[in-house]
C-alpha cells in the first residue's frame, strides 16, 4: 500500500515495489524496487504502477519520468510465484460468468502500462540486464528507450502458455516496424540482443555500462524537462493519438488540439528567448 506523506508539498508517495526520487529539477526517477526478487512483478507491482502514474500525471513539479530497475536486471516478469492462482482460481459460478470475471481482470492488468502512455510527462526507460516478458509490455508504452550493452529482451509469454495479452502485441510492431522479426520474438520466445535491438529500433541508444546509461538518460530528461511543458506534453499526446489514427484525422486532431494551445505564453517566451540567444533552460516557464 502507499502511505501519503505530507509534510512537503513536493514529497512523493512511498510504495512497496518502486522507488521514486526527484533526481534533476522537473525530472523524477521511478525504479522497479524489488531486487531481491529480480524485480517480478507480483500483485503490489500492477496496483502501484496505476496508483504512481496517474499522480505523476498531476504532479506539476515533474516534466519528464526515466524508469530504471533495481539490481541485476531491468525485470523478470510476472511474478509466477504469487500470481500464477490468479487467473486458475477466478470467481463465477458457470464459464461464462468466470470469463467475465477473467475479462475484467485483464483489463485491469492492461491499464498497468497503458497508464504510462496516458501519462503525459515523457517516459524513458532505462534497461539493463534482462527485460523478460512483462517488461516487454512495460518498455513498450515507454517514449524513449535505453539499454546497456549486456541487455536482453524476451517476450516469455509463450513459454508458460499464453498469448501476451498486456500491450507489447499491440505497440512492438508500431514501434520496430519489422512485422517478420515481432512474429518471430512473439512466436519463439526468443531473445533479442541489445545490439540487434538497437538496430531494429527497439531502443535508441547503447551504453558501455549502467551507471553511463542512468547518466545519458538523466541528462536527456533534464534537457526535455526544460522545454515548454504545454509544447512536450502536447507533442506526446498527439503522437500517441495519430499513431491508432488516420493521418487525416491526427491532423483534424492536432488543429483542435492547437487552436487553444497556440494561444500560451510559452510561445512568446521561446521566441524571445531564440532573439536574446538564451537557451531553454533560462526560459522561466509557467508550472502545467
Amino acid at each position: 500500500m502507499s502511505s501519503q506523506q505530507s509534510e512537503k508539498p513536493d514529497s512523493l508517495d512511498t510504495y512497496e515495489t518502486l522507488k521514486l526520487e526527484r533526481v534533476r529539477e522537473k525530472v523524477l526517477h521511478v525504479e522497479l524496487n524489488r531486487p531481491e526478487k529480480r524485480n517480478a512483478m507480483n500483485a503490489a507491482f500492477w496496483r502501484e504502477m496505476v496508483e504512481c502514474f496517474n499522480k505523476v500525471a498531476q504532479d506539476s513539479e515533474c516534466h519528464a519520468v526515466v524508469i530504471s530497475g533495481a539490481g541485476k536486471m531491468f525485470t523478470s516478469g510476472i511474478d509466477l510465484m504469487e500470481m500464477g492462482s490468479v487467473f486458475l482460481m477466478v470467481p463465477g459460478d458457470d464459464t461464462a460468468r468466470k470469463a467475465w470475471n477473467i475479462h475484467k481482470k485483464i483489463q485491469e492488468y492492461q491499464e498497468t502500462f497503458t497508464v504510462l502512455e496516458k501519462c503525459p510527462k515523457p517516459i524513458i526507460a532505462a534497461i539493463h540486464g534482462g527485460c523478460i516478458g512483462g517488461g516487454m509490455n512495460l518498455i513498450s508504452a515507454c517514449d524513449i528507450r535505453y539499454c546497456t550493452k549486456d541487455a536482453w529482451f524476451q517476450i516469455k509469454e509463450v513459454d508458460v502458455g499464453l498469448a501476451a495479452d498486456v500491450g507489447v502485441l499491440q505497440r512492438l510492431p508500431h514501434i520496430i516496424g519489422n512485422w517478420s522479426l515481432v512474429n518471430e520474438l512473439v512466436f519463439a520466445a526468443r531473445k533479442l540482443m541489445a545490439p540487434e535491438a538497437e538496430s531494429h529500433g527497439l531502443v535508441s541508444r547503447v551504453f558501455q555500462d549502467k551507471e553511463a546509461m542512468m547518466q545519458s538518460a538523466f541528462d536527456l530528461a533534464t534537457e526535455i524537462a526544460s522545454r515548454s511543458p504545454v509544447a512536450v506534453q502536447g507533442s506526446k499526446v498527439n503522437l500517441v493519438y495519430s499513431r491508432d489514427h488516420p493521418v487525416s484525422d491526427g491532423l483534424n486532431y492536432m488543429a483542435a488540439w492547437n487552436m487553444s494551445m497556440l494561444q500560451t505564453e510559452d510561445i512568446i517566451k521561446s521566441a524571445q528567448a531564440i532573439m536574446e540567444k538564451k537557451t531553454p533552460k533560462q526560459i522561466a516557464y509557467s508550472k502545467l
